[in-house]
């Protein structure tokens, strides 16, 4: 079917709006984040005990007999100023501008999937644009269970340099796609690679906060915080990398007669799949907790990164199809 260049010239325009949309959503977070409300800690050992008579006589002073005057008031954390108007409504116009941001992606996505009548992930700029797309998906919806809106900035920015980087370095014209890509595996393979790598890429977004994070006030979520949202998004994004895993190989055995040839994109997609279970083994089993289960979970993903774009930038192989200009 002949390519449209109308609905392929759309699909382009759309991702120069996208990249835009982003930048100021990231801007917008930035502000955000920086002039909002600092989140004050104080630590357990700061705090001051407090004893209290079991029948409320005489001896229920409510103050330590050590440190007179200290009541329970003073072992409170101290409430953190009111941020200014103005970095409450960038946090909301973030948000807003994210979601159109991730409209025009979406849109960008369709106009060319349907530009070249197929599925719109059959070359590296393709597959790259829909990342950006899964990553800021993931985020979306994780901000309407959960508060983790101190990611919008990163993620948009993250989003931002992938398109950014896509349009600059691995932009290919629509057009058909060479023959063993004609296959209703792509639905089912990249797209399940696709949703899992967005979802990695929260991960690894918030393992980088996490290292980056200083002790005492600030404006990020405590440590814990930050762990547990990179612990969620690799629990739900690893089953959905493992049926990714086992779907090419199906598909490799239907293209090219085996299920698995050593081919560099198989190695780094199984490299891949072992240091993610290695992050959930040793947080399950061995207990690993903090600054070591991080370390990890980024190891982890520099594989997934490397996987996604080095494989096919600089290693030939069987995927080498991926039009990398």
């Amino acid at each position: 079917m002949p390519t449209d260049p109308g609905l392929a010239t759309l699909s382009d325009q759309l991702i120069l709006v996208t990249v835009l949309l982003y930048v100021f959503a990231m801007i917008a977070y930035a502000l955000d984040l920086g002039f909002g409300r600092v989140r004050a800690e104080v630590p357990a050992e700061g705090r001051v005990p407090v004893t209290v008579g079991a029948d409320g006589g005489p001896g229920a002073s409510g103050t330590d007999a050590g440190v007179p005057g200290t009541d329970a008031g003073d072992a409170k954390a101290p409430e953190a100023p009111e941020p200014p108007a103005w970095a409450v409504r960038a946090g909301t116009a973030a948000v807003a501008l994210t979601w159109l941001g991730w409209a025009a992606n979406l849109g960008a996505v369709i106009g060319r999937g349907v530009a070249v009548a197929r599925w719109p992930w059959g070359n590296m700029y393709e597959f790259v644009v829909a990342i950006c797309l899964a990553a800021v998906t993931a985020f979306l919806v994780m901000q309407t269970r959960q508060p983790v809106r101190f990611l919008g900035a990163f993620v948009t920015l993250a989003a931002a340099l992938g398109l950014g980087f896509a349009v600059r370095y691995l932009h290919v014209q629509a057009g058909p796609v060479v023959p063993a890509l004609n296959s209703y595996w792509i639905a089912i393979h990249v797209t399940a690679a696709i949703l899992a790598s967005g979802l990695f890429i929260v991960a690894g977004v918030s393992g980088v906060l996490y290292l980056a994070r200083k002790d005492g006030p600030s404006r990020l979520p405590s440590r814990a915080e930050l762990e547990a949202v990179a612990h969620k998004a690799v629990v739900f994004a690893f089953p959905v990398w493992t049926f990714a895993v086992i779907a090419g190989a199906l598909w490799a055995d239907k293209a090219w007669g085996r299920y698995w040839g050593w081919d560099p994109k198989e190695v780094w997609s199984f490299i891949t799949w072992i240091a993610y279970a290695a992050y959930l083994h040793a947080r399950a089993t061995a207990g690993w907790r903090g600054r070591a289960a991080t370390i990890v979970q980024l190891v982890a993903f520099a594989c997934l990164m490397f996987n996604l774009v080095g494989v096919n930038i600089f290693l030939s192989g069987l995927h080498s199809y991926a039009q990398v200009p």
